[in-house]
């Protein structure tokens, strides 16, 4: 058995005990729940977001327990899940979350991805011990949905999380049952918790569905699954993380008829104009009409202004012009 000092937010539907069995030697997949110790700290990149939802500092020697993934990451680490692993191995901490895999890329502004040396994979009783155990049961097919709207954008850090709180935090405010999610993206709490600040009443994620990082996920399911799991909601906000161009599996989403067909608004954030009419001319290839854009490139009038006469779509910012947002997606959900 081996003490745990910090729990990843990765493992955070197991409720795991204090102290882990782990076997030092396996052929584990995604989400399996490993035990490593920290080799290195970075000032960059410091925190493990940990189970509770509070944020700690990695420090050299601190034993950790998360969960392997992978993670494909523009702005990011970018890093696989291994096949095979023993102890004593140097893995890496690819995320907030606490995903850990081995990292093959960094990012400039973040310097190294902590190493970790991996002191086994985590067991109860004769089992492997992974996330799935905790997953919600799989909905492959919808049936009548409470309206959606639906939230992507051209990549990361482009307003998506900004949008959908601000979003959930109208329609509470208006009274509404607001469920919402995050379909795709690499696991992590942080964006959920602030769903819940904004008052939704009901939060999931993919994490809900046993996966750590949609890098290797069928992330249509996924959306079904998290639909038919807020069906209690008045409005449902979805987030779908990561760009609709990239390793993230959001293609899925969209070419998913079948669930589409069930999205009452889309809202797309972009950085620039260039990403709003690429996303346009994107969407539009897979008969999604865009209702809204939103994100940096709206930060100012010249950018809306663009956006509604030159590209043809109804532009908001969902930070300074809330009250326009809602005006233009009110119609199409009919709230």
């Amino acid at each position: 058995m081996i003490r745990i000092d910090k729990f990843a937010s990765s493992t955070s539907k197991l409720a795991l005990p204090e102290s882990l069995e782990v076997v030092p030697e396996a052929m584990p997949e995604a989400g399996q729940v490993v035990v490593v110790r920290a080799k290195t700290e970075n000032p960059f990149y410091p925190d493990l977001e940990l189970a509770d939802g509070s944020y700690s500092h990695i420090r050299a020697g601190d034993v950790i327990a998360g969960v392997l993934g992978g993670r494909q990451a523009l702005r990011g680490f970018v890093g696989y899940a291994p096949y095979r692993v023993r102890a004593g191995e140097t893995l890496h901490l690819l995320n907030l979350g606490g995903v850990i895999g081995r990292c093959i890329g960094g990012h400039k502004d973040l310097g190294d991805a902590i190493e970790v040396e991996f002191l086994g994979c985590a067991v109860r009783g004769q089992k492997l011990l992974n996330i799935k155990e905790a997953a919600l049961p799989e909905v492959e097919v919808l049936g009548e949905s409470k309206p959606i709207i639906l939230v992507m954008g051209s990549c990361m850090n482009v307003g998506k999380t900004a949008a959908a709180t601000e979003i959930v935090r109208l329609l509470a405010k208006a009274g509404h049952r607001v469920g919402a999610a995050k379909i795709s993206g690499v696991a992590c709490l942080r964006d959920l918790r602030k769903f819940e600040a904004a008052g939704s009443a009901k939060t999931l994620s993919f994490l809900d569905c046993g996966v750590p990082s949609t890098v290797d996920a069928d992330v249509s399911t996924i959306a079904k699954t998290l639909v038919a799991n807020l069906a209690d909601s008045d409005v449902i906000v979805m987030e779908l993380g990561d760009g609709i161009l990239g390793y993230y599996h959001v293609d899925s989403v969209l070419e998913d008829a079948g669930f589409m067909a069930n999205v009452d608004a889309v809202v797309f954030c972009a950085g620039d104009l260039v990403a709003a009419w690429g996303g346009k001319q994107i969407l539009e290839s897979k008969g999604i009409q865009v209702t809204c854009v939103s994100g940096p490139a709206t930060d100012s009038v010249a950018g809306t202004t663009y956006i509604e006469g030159v590209i043809g779509l109804p532009a908001a910012n969902a930070l300074t012009e809330p009250a326009k947002l809602m005006e233009i997606l009110a119609p199409a959900v009919a709230i």
